[in-house]
């Protein structure tokens, strides 16, 4: 069964930190680019930061030098560490996995993450 699942979302202060984390299982993790996306209220899920299955990371231009995506390949995960946050990065973020550029993506259950002014 294939399973994402997030921790380490929460409320922090603007210009805080917070480091998300997404297990995965039921994948062969190695082969898959990973990925994190975010959904605030009222918007289209987005883009915030990709890592393919080589290590090229892409960012959305909202995080660009703030969040870093990085994977572990022995443990089979995937964290987003976000620096400098600020109110405009309050959204559910959700941990994808996609074998291809013409795949379908995974998707975790998502993780609340809220930044207070």
């Amino acid at each position: 069964q294939v399973q994402l699942v997030e921790s380490g979302g929460g409320l922090v202060q603007v210009g805080g930190s917070l480091r998300l984390s997404c297990a995965a299982s039921g994948i062969g993790f190695s082969a898959y680019t990973m990925g994190w996306y975010r959904q605030a209220p009222g918007k289209q899920r987005e883009l915030v930061a990709t890592i393919s299955s080589r290590s090229s990371t892409n960012y959305a231009d909202s995080v660009e030098g703030r969040f870093t995506i990085s994977r572990g390949n022995a443990k089979n995960t995937v964290d987003l560490q976000m620096n400098n946050l600020e109110p405009e990065d309050t959204a559910v973020y959700y941990c994808s996995a996609r074998l291809g550029a013409f795949s379908d993506n995974i998707w975790g259950q998502g993780t609340q993450v809220t930044v207070s002014s």
